[in-house]
């Protein structure tokens, strides 16, 4: 099954890097792998884990977040059932962090098309995702994409703390 999860626990924190399926080969399993990463952070919560769980879900969670130009209801990628599964990840604990800290931003995408300057022209999806508890949530400073570096379709997404 193509899917990844690499975590750290340091002290109380537990800090993961995940690739969720984009679901072109085996949607299937991608909407199994997301029911899987929903339970697993839920553990962790349970526990009184901080958590920062971060990297490509493969999921616009919004229309917000994907460009009008590539809004196209029922595509893999922005399917309600798929949005639902972010919902159930974030669990009422968790935070999307960028979009807690620019909640109007139409612009912050990860990922873009690779063909007619997309990237240039930030006609993309955001894809890409810090995802931390509240407790950390709130101390977050900036939570921004690189855009302009790597040679990747996707940009890195960077948290910092105050």
């Amino acid at each position: 099954m193509e899917s990844r999860i690499v975590q750290v626990e340091l002290g109380n924190l537990v800090l993961a890097s995940v690739y969720v399926p984009n679901g072109g080969k085996d949607y299937p399993a991608k909407l199994s792998f997301m029911t899987r990463l929903a339970a697993w952070a839920k553990q962790w919560h349970e526990r009184g884990r901080e958590v920062v769980l971060c990297g490509d879900i493969n999921i616009a969670r919004t229309d917000l977040d994907v460009h009008p130009r590539e809004r196209k209801p029922g595509i893999i990628g922005q399917r309600p059932e798929e949005r639902e599964l972010f919902e159930t990840l974030l669990g009422g604990y968790f935070v999307d962090v960028q979009r807690a800290l620019e909640p109007d931003n139409p612009g912050l995408f990860t990922w873009w098309p690779p063909w007619r300057n997309m990237r240039q022209r930030n006609i993309g999806w955001r894809l890409d995702y810090v995802i931390a508890s509240k407790t950390i949530a709130d101390r977050a400073a900036s939570c921004v994409v690189l855009a302009d570096l790597g040679t990747s379709d996707h940009a890195p997404v960077m948290m910092t703390t105050g």
